[in-house]
């Protein structure tokens, strides 16, 4: 099996691994890792021989883009201070604890290689904890918090990292020129991820057609990254800055198409890259038993260290700081959405595994330094990094759910339906509105208001059934079966239709270009 092959695989397990993990009650992420180790072992499968400079521009940028439509500029502003104190103080101390703890159990390791191992494990993975999260129902608050967490603690850890490793490739180190690299990075990555996502804004406006703009979507994260990274900035906060930019101002309200078939396809980018990325935390397990022949005992010894660390001073971090957060939330009026208790912070605490982020960094690890010689104690930076990434994933991934049982956290199904309700009854009387001003300019026949202003609040009826009295409740009910109905029976006509369509694609003399554009309009009808 060649590595073509391999990838291949992978991306298959990728899909796969959804309906197993929904079967089998196990989260996709943890899956394809325990698949990806079960296929290190077999013997015809080769080593992964990705070259480490091509791991974080081949899977950062579509991942970080994908978290993104999962959020907003608002979200993000409003849970500014839950950020700066989870995702940018708590990577810094996990960084410092983790380098401490190895600079004394692993000797003669330089203090740059020891930050680049804790700056590399410092972020928690959103995608595991999400993707847990989402089964669960856990808070969409405590959701938003880890998803948030996960983004902008990747950009904070990269940039660290960086810094790191290019201190142990260099052999050398300045506080102060760190600190201003630091600087320099973030003010280039916001310099070059707004342009980017302007010009792909106004290009977007250009093309028109939905195809060419998520053709160009997938584009431009790479674009955004490399461009940051030629001019010495930060990649990933570029990527992250673009795609922010065009969540608040690619789509209009009418872009129907575009965003319907945008979300489905980042969707699928997201599944393949993720489940790749975690297939690849399990095959490379053979060379990390590789690198323990003989030394069993030291580098689990090591491991268990490290990960100890990164656990509890995750644990540690969060009691004061969520209780910091709630003090200076009480203060102040801001909607922020932050754990409530001490069971969510618990919660919160235990779904910081580690994952993508955390493999593409130990991966891209470089092999040699700038004279030649091997990266400090490389391989057993790599045991050490996938022992926690695999104790967090395997551990707290499939403990999570009977934690979050045990401490009875679930999702506020209430406030969500009030604010659902909330927006059905804007919807309906924005439609009302606009009616109301078009009867100003245009004559329409009373017949065709009254029809229009009952289809106003229909729109409001159909998000939120409870909003219409009883007797208009029972009759939209009634309605609402009599339309499944009709569309029951309309569909089973329309795939009639559709196979007789496609069954003149075999038959002598038929043109395949008109009986693709016909059967295309009987998809567009069909969704309808």
């Amino acid at each position: 099996m060649n590595q073509l092959a391999l990838l291949f695989l992978l991306l298959l397990g990728a899909v796969v691994s959804v309906p197993l993990g929904d079967r089998w009650n196990l989260p996709a992420p943890v899956l394809m890792t325990l698949g990806g180790m079960a296929l290190a072992l077999v013997p015809p499968v080769p080593d992964v021989a990705f070259p480490p400079e091509l791991i974080l521009p081949a899977v950062l940028p579509p991942l970080l883009y994908a978290a993104v439509q999962r959020t907003s500029w608002r979200q993000f502003t409003a849970n500014l201070r839950p950020i700066l104190l989870l995702a940018v103080a708590l990577v810094f101390v996990t960084t410092a604890a983790v380098a401490l703890v190895v600079d004394a159990v692993v000797p003669g390791l330089p203090l740059a290689a020891a930050v680049a191992l804790g700056a590399l494990l410092a972020p928690p993975d959103p995608v595991a904890a999400t993707a847990v999260a989402g089964r669960l129902g856990l808070p969409r608050r405590l959701v938003s918090v880890l998803e948030g967490e996960g983004l902008f603690n990747d950009v904070t850890a990269i940039v660290l990292y960086h810094v790191a490793v290019a201190a142990a490739v260099s052999g050398t180190f300045s506080l102060p020129g760190a600190v201003l690299e630091l600087v320099l990075s973030a003010v280039l990555a916001v310099v070059v991820g707004l342009a980017i996502g302007w010009a792909a804004n106004r290009l977007m406006g250009y093309l028109g057609d939905p195809t060419l703009q998520i053709g160009l979507t997938l584009l431009v994260p790479f674009v955004s990254y490399l461009l940051a990274e030629e001019l010495h900035g930060s990649g990933v906060l570029a990527v992250l800055v673009t795609a922010l930019f065009l969540a608040e101002y690619a789509l209009g309200a009418d872009d129907v198409t575009a965003r319907l078939a945008g979300t489905t396809f980042w969707e699928i980018v997201d599944t393949l890259v993720t489940g790749v990325a975690f297939g690849l935390i399990g095959l490379e397990l053979s060379q990390v038993l590789d690198t323990a022949a003989g030394r069993w005992g030291e580098l689990l010894g090591w491991t268990a260290a490290v990960a100890a660390a990164v656990v509890l001073v995750r644990l540690a971090w969060l009691l004061p700081a969520t209780w910091l957060t709630k003090r200076l939330h009480a203060r102040r009026d801001v909607d922020e959405e932050i754990p409530t208790s001490w069971r969510e912070t618990v919660v919160m605490w235990w779904s910081g595994m580690r994952g993508v982020a955390s493999v593409a960094l130990v991966l891209a690890l470089p092999l040699r330094t700038e004279d030649g010689s091997p990266f400090p104690a490389r391989d057993e930076l790599v045991f050490i990094a996938f022992g926690v990434i695999l104790f967090t994933l395997v551990v707290q991934g499939l403990t999570l759910p009977r934690l979050v049982r045990a401490l009875g956290v679930e999702a506020d199904s209430e406030a969500e339906e009030a604010y659902e309700r909330h927006l059905a009854v804007r919807a309906a009387k924005a439609a009302r509105r606009r009616l109301r001003e078009i009867e100003e300019v245009e004559d329409l026949p009373d017949d065709l208001v009254d029809q229009l202003l009952h289809r106003a609040v229909e729109i409001g009826v159909r998000i939120s059934p409870d909003l219409g009295e009883e007797e208009r409740r029972e009759d939209h009910a009634q309605r609402m079966s009599r339309l499944r109905r009709l569309r029951r029976v309309q569909g089973e006509m329309l795939s009639a239709a559709r196979h007789e369509v496609l069954a003149a694609r075999t038959e002598p003399g038929a043109d395949p270009e008109v009986v693709d554009r016909v059967l295309r309009h009987l998809d567009v009808r069909s969704l309808r």
